[in-house]
């Protein structure tokens, strides 16, 4: 027996139905490219969205195409999203930041026939085209006053190109288990893997992350996503703000620490999201400024692990930290750190000590730890394992490839080391590539760095495993100091000694001028393990 309940496929151009019409006034702030800010709404992003889609359509756009995006966070991005998924077509982000011939290899893998980007990456996209043989037309996301000269084929600024539709315009219809988005890992070992969203996971990751516990977003609030739309899924927020008719606040290209706290200050944002080494450039410029944050409330702070000083800091100045993980696999969110009544009357040292673990999934995301054997590890808090999720909102496999990535019982392993507590709180210790596994046993990398930010001279800090003649691996620490600072190694050891068993403490300490990054902000562990490999001697 089936239920009689409405057959509604969950598909992305509901979100910004229900935006335009219960939220149709709500502010969406952008800083553009040209430079000005711009100022719209849900009413006016959801009428240029369904023209968008009537004119990907005119171009010959048909339900499963690739439509490739490489811009930034502005209103024009988020109407291509919502324009390109209600023509039926699958919005392709692309990462700047990765290396030319990575964006020519994705964008073939991926066979996007249309590109939408902006001014910044004319001169990139000139010269990855020759190598582009899908690529039909390039549409600069820009107005004609605007538009530079280009050779790139079929170029056209946005505003003229949409200025062909008229907007009488049905989105496209399709089932909810459609492919949505294709966003690629950053391949920092082997080629990039695409991972194919769903209409029907897409609107489930909104919903679920928008929950209490999670974002706890509320039409009142003053959304601003730091985090690119081009990094793991923009974290789905340009959807749960939709979602909730929250107002958006979108930075644009200026990411630097001044140019994000204007914008947090001048727009009363409440709610940011964003990696660690954003928000230590916003937590320097006002320490040399003194300034405020305005009406902000909330941060959440992943990609890789939020050092504890951090969380202090943000909470020195009023503004709660949540903790949270996730991958391009997971849509992304897989872990936020709420509170549960468990641990709800922990003092400020105790809540910080929870706020450093990742937290608990959604409903859409279940999480266990197991062993190389396979065996499901205690949640006692203490013993490691690797990390496996399974959910509506979690990959089963990747784009073209010949099989699903799943375990034999249907988990996905996730490449990461964690312990999960009593409360079901999750804590990432390591990626299985980058636990230092000395004398046979197991050292977080991840907690000696963020003791080691903790230092007041100590901009970034990043610890590998380096060879050693007895032990096997010994922890590296390796230091970037903050600016007019000097870093005294034993004074660094000092800071980190009381809080860690003594087999922990790094061997040696390095300071460096600059840490190398991932094209997605995180510590490029690699490239350093390379470097310092025989730093003890041993090759």
């Amino acid at each position: 027996m089936l239920g009689l309940m409405q057959d509604w496929p969950l598909r992305i151009h509901r979100l910004i139905d229900h935006a335009a019409r219960h939220h149709g006034g709500q502010a969406v702030v952008s800083r553009s490219v040209e430079g000005p800010f711009h100022r719209t709404d849900y009413r006016t992003i959801r009428a240029r969205s369904l023209r968008l889609a009537q004119r990907l359509v005119r171009e010959g756009v048909v339900p499963g195409d690739r439509v490739a995006t490489l811009a930034w966070n502005t209103w024009r991005h988020i109407e291509a999203w919502y324009g390109i998924t209600g023509a039926g077509g699958v919005y392709h982000t692309l990462n700047p930041r990765l290396f030319p011939d990575q964006i020519a290899w994705i964008l073939n893998h991926a066979e996007s026939r249309l590109m939408f980007l902006d001014l910044t990456f004319v001169g990139l996209a000139e010269k990855l085209f020759p190598s582009l043989p899908h690529v039909k037309r390039f549409i600069l996301l820009t107005d004609a006053a605007h538009m530079p000269a280009t050779a790139l084929p079929g170029a056209v600024d946005y505003e003229s190109w949409l200025d062909e539709a008229d907007g009488d315009f049905d989105w496209v219809a399709g089932e909810e288990n459609d492919a949505a988005g294709l966003c690629y890992t950053s391949g920092t070992t082997g080629e990039p893997k695409g991972v194919l969203y769903s209409h029907r996971s897409n609107v489930l990751h909104a919903m679920a992350s928008t929950a209490a516990d999670m974002f706890g977003l509320r039409s009142v609030d003053k959304v601003m996503p730091v985090v690119p739309m081009f990094h793991a899924n923009g974290w789905c927020l340009p959807f749960s703000a939709a979602l909730t008719g929250a107002g958006l606040v979108m930075p644009g290209p200026k990411l630097d620490g001044a140019s994000i706290h204007e914008v947090i200050t001048q727009e009363g944002v409440t709610f940011t999201a964003a990696v660690p080494t954003v928000w230590l450039s916003l937590l320097q410029h006002l320490e040399a400024t003194g300034a405020g944050l305005g009406a902000l409330q909330r941060v959440i702070i992943g990609g890789s692990a939020c050092p504890r000083a951090i969380t202090k800091a943000f909470a020195d100045r009023g503004v709660k930290v949540m903790h949270a993980w996730g991958m391009t696999e997971t849509s992304p969110i897989g872990t936020i750190c709420g509170i549960k009544p468990a641990v709800a009357d922990r003092d400020a040292e105790g809540m910080l000590d929870l706020q450093e673990t990742q937290g608990f999934p959604p409903f859409t995301v279940d999480m266990r730890i197991v062993g190389d054997d396979g065996l499901e590890k205690p949640w006692d808090g203490e013993t490691f394992g690797n990390l496996q999720v399974k959910g509506a909102t979690v990959t089963k496999g990747y784009f073209k490839a010949p099989r699903d990535s799943l375990t034999d019982d249907g988990w996905f392993e996730t490449g990461d080391v964690a312990t999960i507590d009593a409360n079901g709180y999750m804590r990432i210790t390591d990626r299985t590539k980058d636990v230092i596994k000395s004398g046979g046993e197991w050292i977080s990398s991840i907690e000696l760095e963020n003791l080691a930010v903790g230092h007041p001279d100590v901009a970034e800090a990043a610890v590998v495993a380096a060879r050693h003649p007895k032990w096997d691996e010994r922890p590296l620490l390796i230091l970037v100091p903050k600016a007019g600072r000097v870093i005294e190694k034993q004074s660094v050891l000092d800071h980190i000694a009381p809080h860690v068993a003594k087999w922990w403490m790094p061997d040696d300490v390095v300071v460096v001028a600059e840490i190398p990054h991932t094209a997605t902000g995180k510590i490029l562990k690699t490239k350093l393990r390379e470097q310092f490999a025989g730093h003890f001697g041993v090759g």
